[in-house]
């Protein structure tokens, strides 16, 4: 098979070593056109805010540097705040925003976004992840959501390989967070399934961490093909002589 070029199509997995995708409509497009949230586009500096007809929930994306915070989403009362770095998955972040509106009394389309109902051990559980009580931890060890009760900061998701550069992301929880919405990223960072990206946005030293597959190429099909990289490979049989 073709090794791909940079601008081709790939499946990737693990999620969390991904980098962000391309998908921010995703994140912010339902608020907007699904449930009539006010937004503000600065197209200076690619800023854009989205609040809650209420006023109490805004969903802040502000592209900066690499170390800088490039989401925000808060609450007002109670006070709660998540903030996300620059290679977030936006799968896990939509699945994060997609919900605010149930979270606040407008079940409206709450059939097309459903909310996850598992513990954060159970969703651990059913990805491979491991638990030792007070974190989660993806099977590679590149991954991990900790759990910190009784502090500002109770849940904390970082991710990196190696600690190289631009394989970095973190998510903070901080303040009265729903449960609810750590389990929604957690579901849809951890989740074994693929996701779609160009190669140039998987982060280069990730690369050599994850399984990559071509979305073109193959006969079988490129979620067919990815399925069955992760498979171990057999020795060839021996012929008796």
């Amino acid at each position: 098979m073709k090794q791909p070029d940079e601008q081709d199509r790939v499946l990737v997995s693990p999620r969390h070593l991904a980098g962000r995708g391309d998908r921010l409509s995703d994140v912010l497009g339902p608020l907007i056109h699904l449930f009539e949230w006010k937004h503000e586009h600065r197209p200076d500096n690619g800023q854009v805010i989205v609040d809650s007809p209420d006023g109490s929930t805004f969903v802040d994306f502000t592209p900066g540097g690499f170390d800088e915070p490039w989401w925000t989403i808060s609450h007002h009362e109670p006070y709660w705040k998540i903030t996300a770095s620059r290679q977030t998955p936006l799968e896990a972040l939509a699945a994060v925003t997609q919900p605010l509106p149930q979270l606040l009394g407008d079940t409206r389309h709450c059939e097309r976004i459903p909310l996850a109902t598992r513990s954060v051990a159970e969703i651990a559980s059913i990805n491979g992840w491991t638990t030792d009580g007070a974190s989660v931890t993806s099977a590679d060890d590149h991954c991990t959501l900790r759990h910190r009760p009784d502090t500002e900061q109770p849940w904390l998701v970082e991710s990196s390989v190696h600690d190289g550069f631009d394989t970095h992301w973190s998510v903070s929880f901080e303040g009265d967070v729903p449960d609810v919405l750590v389990r929604q990223f957690l579901t849809h960072v951890a989740s074994t399934d693929p996701v779609e990206r160009t190669l140039a946005d998987v982060p280069f030293l990730a690369r050599f961490a994850a399984r990559i597959t071509p979305m073109h190429g193959s006969a079988l099909g490129p979620h067919v093909a990815h399925a069955l990289t992760a498979l171990p490979s057999q020795p060839s049989p021996q012929r008796s002589r």
